[in-house]
């Protein structure tokens, strides 16, 4: 409605346009530059706050966005109190998005930044708008700090923290029991609040982490699979029944499958997952500490094979034996010796 070239850009702000008049006026006051005006709307009781953009309407009219409109309650005709005023630079506000599509903005930290540029005031009540991806997005003013009786912030040249309410419509989604993703911050009847946890995700548990995992008894059997054979290559005494080289009809030539490798089922296999899905699986194996290495160190120093050596006979075999090994000769018995028929010899 403003005239000249259409300027749809000047809704999604907190500046409006006045008509020559009024800066021929606001000139001859002393007032505070960049000018600040609060808007009253004396029959509905509502006032807000704006800055002034341009000098350029009719006399006797003043543009305003849409959205100030509507939050002062006017209609296109009303009559508006304007009065030159100044505010505290913001420091604090409090927004809250109209619409839970305002989660889907991937950074809306800098999607303010931009709208803010257009906006010089912020007053507790508005529900201003910006537009981002030719879509239109409503916001409430909640809390503006430092706090005044005009509720209003000026928002230019100032470093502003900005917090988040929750979207109106937003329902929070429940978690799914069992899940194990996050842990949970109270417990309620003996059972964590977030559902049960799981000493491994749900991926684990998908792939069968416990089977494949180095730790586990399949990861324990042996290595060797198959029959044992002779270095010199020969068998038992049954010969194997020779076999045609000729492929005999009906039957497969892949039939011994003997020779074909084995499939591993012991230590960690290829993972087959659906695409787009990843799994970081890996046990997790603790530091050990300066005094489990001190220990470590000490017993491999230790000699491992300690004690006297012993023969296959049993007999402990000492110094000086190989000197006395040599055959003695035969000592007499006490006594007189007798010839095998009786008498004496």
């Amino acid at each position: 409605m403003a005239p000249g070239a259409e300027r749809p850009e000047l809704n999604y702000g907190s500046k409006i346009l006045l008509p020559p008049s009024a800066l021929d006026k606001v000139s001859r006051l002393h007032v505070q530059w960049p000018l600040l005006m609060e808007l009253i709307n004396g029959e509905k009781g509502t006032h807000s706050h704006c800055g002034v953009l341009e000098f350029v309407a009719e006399e006797g009219r003043a543009y305003l966005p849409q959205w100030m409109m509507q939050t002062l309650l006017l209609d296109v005709g009303d009559m508006i109190q304007i009065k030159s005023t100044s505010l505290e630079l913001a420091r604090r506000v409090k927004l809250q998005p109209q619409s839970p599509a305002f989660l889907e903005i991937s950074d809306p930290k800098a999607v303010l930044e931009r709208a803010f540029r257009n906006f010089a005031t912020l007053t507790k009540g508005d529900v201003f708008n910006f537009e981002y991806n030719d879509e239109v997005f409503d916001v409430a003013v909640l809390e503006v700090k430092p706090e005044t009786e005009k509720n209003g912030v000026s928002m230019l040249e100032t470093d502003v923290e900005v917090d988040f309410a929750p979207p109106v419509g937003y329902v929070e989604p429940e978690r799914t029991k069992g899940s194990g993703t996050s842990t949970p911050r109270s417990v309620r009847g003996g059972l964590p609040a977030g559902g049960l946890l799981h000493s491994q995700g749900t991926m684990a548990q998908a792939i069968n982490y416990d089977a494949i995992a180095p730790s586990s008894a399949a990861a324990a059997a042996t290595n060797f699979h198959g029959e044992g054979n002779r270095i010199g290559g020969k068998k038992g005494s049954k010969t194997s029944t020779p076999k045609a080289a000729t492929p005999v009809a009906g039957q497969s030539a892949n039939s011994d499958t003997s020779a074909l490798p084995r499939r591993r089922v012991n230590g960690p296999m290829p993972l087959r997952l659906p695409p787009n899905k990843l799994f970081f699986g890996y046990e997790i194996k603790p530091l050990k500490t300066k005094q489990q290495k001190e220990e470590e160190a000490a017993n491999a120093q230790k000699p491992h094979f300690a004690g006297q050596g012993q023969t296959l006979r049993g007999a402990v075999k000492r110094k000086g034996d190989a000197a006395d090994s040599k055959p003695k000769p035969a000592e007499k018995k006490a006594g007189e010796g007798r010839r095998l028929d009786g008498r004496k010899a």
